[in-house]
């Protein structure tokens, strides 16, 4: 039996969350692999069959794996590019100041590309002088299109509750952590903070310390999801099939690259400062 650490604050279904997690993003579970059984991972980690339940709806959730009627759960295929993304999170761990902005749907993709660092940072393997997350969302709380009820396109408030669930589930891990990291003083400067803004979601963005920029638009999919314990046929903003294209800053300010980025960037501030508003988690 693999064993919960019983110093972690964080409930039992998170915990095994983030193991399974992290065996998918470092390729211990290959996509297309299937992930033991409820039962099976109760019996691993110590847990309630119900919470290895709850575990796997998250990465569920966060679209890392895929559940089939009677056959169980496997790992999602990922896209290159997306992929791509992680190596430079790392880097500009190492690399002393950190400074992360993003705008998207719901902050699954952030969350899963810098949970590794955050642990490294909380394990003392990395020491950033500073640490400062920025996250623009959609205000889901009234109706911006999408997610939205297919075949018509028509606003529903239950559907925007159940991705403002997902969003809140990705958003208060990052701030819980960064906050912890400050509080410990393991970080000198640590700053995580959430804004909302009246927009539908169709792309996401990544600026990484003002100097490299990853962008994306969300393919508008529909499928099926659970509302109230009943399938419902949704439009939905889908991330994880969003193709990210990397532009980098250069000494030459007149290149294409380093224009995008300083564009991005000054529409991520603009935004920001002018008619996002705080969310408090």
């Amino acid at each position: 039996m693999n064993a919960l650490d019983p110093d972690d604050t964080r409930p039992p279904f998170q915990q095994v969350a983030g193991v399974l997690k992290a065996a998918i993003l470092t390729g211990t579970l290959q996509p297309g692999d299937r992930l033991p059984s409820y039962t099976d991972l109760a019996a691993q980690y110590g847990v309630a069959p119900m919470t290895a339940q709850k575990a796997v709806g998250v990465l569920r959730d966060e679209g890392l794996v895929i559940s089939r009627q009677g056959k169980g759960s496997f790992v999602r295929q990922r896209t290159e590019r997306s992929v791509g993304l992680r190596p430079h999170v790392e880097a500009i761990f190492e690399s002393g100041a950190v400074a992360i902005d993003f705008a998207g749907f719901s902050g699954e993709t952030l969350h899963g590309v810098i949970s590794e660092p955050l642990d490294k940072v909380r394990s003392g393997r990395l020491q950033p002088e500073s640490l400062q997350i920025r996250i623009l969302l959609p205000d889901l709380s009234k109706p911006i299109g999408l997610p939205a009820l297919a075949p018509d396109g028509v606003d529903s408030p239950d559907v925007r509750k159940r991705a403002e669930r997902i969003v809140q589930r990705s958003t208060q891990g990052i701030v819980d952590t960064v906050q912890e990291l400050s509080a410990l003083g393991l970080v000198e400067s640590a700053t995580a903070q959430v804004r909302v803004y009246h927009a539908p979601p169709l792309f996401k963005l990544f600026l990484l310390n003002r100097n490299e920029a990853f962008f994306g638009f969300y393919p508008v999919l529909q499928h099926s999801v659970a509302i109230s314990g009943e399938p419902v046929e949704i439009f939905d903003p889908m991330g994880k099939d969003a193709v990210l294209f990397h532009y980098a800053s250069s000494e030459d300010s007149g290149a294409v690259d380093s224009q995008y980025v300083e564009q991005a960037q000054k529409w991520f501030d603009s935004v920001w400062d002018s008619v996002a508003k705080d969310v408090e988690l």
